[in-house]
């Protein structure tokens, strides 16, 4: 063998091995596509604002069915967002409002008013898991994920309400207070529209969230359906959504504790 072929040999063997070195540690492939799925799901969901009329059926466990009503509005970036929601039927709960400041970096701020007390109050972190006055949501169903404040992981794919979905879990950080372990996240390939969440304590379902009628609004994906299972209470609530709109202008002003008595 001459030397010329010798060298050429050398130079490929230790351009493979070069390769090889450098591949062995990128973090593996299914980790990174987990957080990049999720991310695009986000980014797709995005506007600068939304508001709509909701309608909420919730069944109780005797199959007993009480019907509200509520006004949301929320402005900002997605994880820094303000939201605001205010029951507007039935009598007893009309004028309830709770104000939700979303962080970046740590838990959101919640403040409620209610029209007996004629003030708010600032909601703790400790009773964000207990339902929202009567809902199958808790608290802290209520405020965004922000993409930085959870790990994830992809568990594979499967198929929800005939189509197929990327299965994959998320796990607080430890800067993050929540009241679940972990929560698995069904995100439609698609769309990368998430149309189902399955949020956990160690390996028992707590809180099962269902998206559908799923259409375009303002060229964004939007959940007309949002039905939520509490494995707890054996209840559902079914949150329709009417009059869909992004990106209407709002004040930033009407975002803030004391703007909460204002629409009573």
């Amino acid at each position: 063998m001459n030397r010329i072929l010798w060298g050429r040999m050398v130079s490929c063997g230790r351009l493979v091995i070069g390769l090889l070195l450098a591949f062995s540690t990128l973090p593996p492939l299914h980790a990174q596509d987990a957080r990049q799925i999720v991310a695009e799901s986000q980014k797709r969901s995005q506007s600068k604002s939304l508001q709509y009329e909701g309608t909420l059926e919730v069944v109780g466990s005797a199959n007993k069915v009480s019907v509200k009503h509520w006004e949301f509005a929320r402005t900002g970036s997605f994880g820094a967002s303000k939201s605001l929601l205010r029951f507007t039927a039935p009598a007893e709960v009309k004028g309830v409002a709770l104000l939700i400041v979303n962080h970046p970096d740590r838990a959101s701020d919640q403040w409620m008013w209610t029209p007996g007390l004629g003030r708010d109050r600032h909601i703790a972190l400790q009773n964000r898991a207990t339902g929202f006055f009567g809902t199958g949501f808790s608290f802290e169903d209520l405020e965004e994920r922000d993409l930085n404040q959870f790990d994830y992981k992809m568990l594979g794919a499967e198929t929800v309400d005939g189509q197929q979905c990327w299965k994959i879990e998320s796990k607080p950080k430890e800067s993050k207070s929540s009241q679940y372990t972990s929560s698995v996240l069904f995100i439609r390939k698609d769309v990368y529209v998430a149309i189902q969440i399955e949020n956990y304590i160690k390996d028992q379902l707590v809180r099962r969230i269902h998206y559908s009628d799923i259409q375009k609004q303002d060229d964004i994906w939007t959940a007309r359906t949002i039905e939520v299972y509490d494995a707890k209470r054996k209840t559902s609530t079914v949150l329709k959504l009417e009059k869909v709109k992004h990106n209407v202008p709002m004040k930033d002003e009407d975002f803030t504790p004391e703007s909460l008595g204002r629409g009573v």
